[in-house]
């Protein structure tokens, strides 16, 4: 299971991690919020040290009820952080998270290697033309709506069946459209209650069917700290929990806050799994 970034193949048939940073002053978790330069130069250290495989970066956030992005500024924060991390840290698989084409042409003209769309190419009908033209692997994410009305369209017959389907569909549409390696991620906690994230969870083996790369972001999130009645700060042992029945259920990446955890519960989890 071979992904191509920028000349570089990454197997995913060994889990990996991607770390979190957001570039702006309004995600859900404090401390996944970095602002200047060198606060971003010491998270992205501290990551990569800690065991990163790649580094995502977003400037919109998805919360709910948060406003789409303007592009072009959104463009300018990426592009300038892009810059920075690789003029310090070359080697860097840098994932651009963005719902805009222009931000993931000027992204990837930067130096990203990956392009992680939470519409799945539903807001801007040309994200599909910009990654085709770059061979950038394409994360593509569930989501009914978007950030300021997803809370409106949790109603599903079958959230696993309903979800399944709609990433099937779209992944098959992504390759005959010339996508080369298509990743889906079902979309924890965008237009789903809590139980119905617990259900896709539960079930998430049978999103194997589709036959791609699963990347699994529950780090953090309010089906956590909800049932746990607690708060993003205090989540980090829910995460690393459920972390763990995500790869036991075929999770290929892990994208978290916390990367250390991450690695620590890969090696724990194949460590397990020897003696299959």
């Amino acid at each position: 299971m071979l992904i191509n970034c920028k000349g570089t193949l990454i197997d995913l048939s060994s889990p990996k991690v991607m770390g979190v940073i957001n570039l702006n002053a309004d995600s859900f978790y404090s401390k996944s919020r970095v602002l200047g330069t060198q606060p971003l130069l010491t998270k992205v250290s501290q990551m990569l040290e800690e065991g990163a495989d790649f580094i995502d970066l977003g400037f919109m956030s998805s919360k709910p009820g948060s406003e789409i992005s303007d592009p072009d500024e959104e463009s300018l924060i990426i592009c300038k952080a892009i810059e920075t991390i690789l003029d310090h840290f070359p080697e860097t698989l840098i994932s651009i998270d963005t719902i805009h084409s222009s931000v993931a042409k000027s992204g990837l003209e930067g130096g990203a290697a990956i392009i992680n769309d939470i519409s799945a190419g539903s807001h801007d009908d040309q994200m599909w033309q910009i990654v085709k033209e770059f061979s950038a692997p394409y994360i593509m994410m569930h989501m009914r709506g978007n950030p300021q009305t997803m809370l409106s369209f949790t109603e599903y017959d079958d959230v696993v069946l309903d979800v399944l389907r709609n990433l099937a569909t779209q992944k098959k549409a992504a390759i005959e459209f010339g996508l080369k390696d298509v990743i889906i991620d079902p979309g924890f906690g965008f237009a789903k209650t809590i139980d119905q994230n617990f259900e896709l969870l539960n079930k998430l083996a049978a999103f194997q069917m589709i036959e791609a790369p699963i990347l699994v972001g529950i780090s953090r999130k309010s089906m956590i700290y909800k049932t746990l009645e607690t708060s993003p700060e205090e989540s980090l042992t829910g995460t690393i929990a459920l972390n763990f029945g995500a790869l036991e259920r075929g999770a290929n990446i892990l994208r978290v806050h916390d990367v250390k955890e991450a690695k620590e519960t890969i090696t724990l989890f194949q460590k397990l799994n020897e003696f299959n």
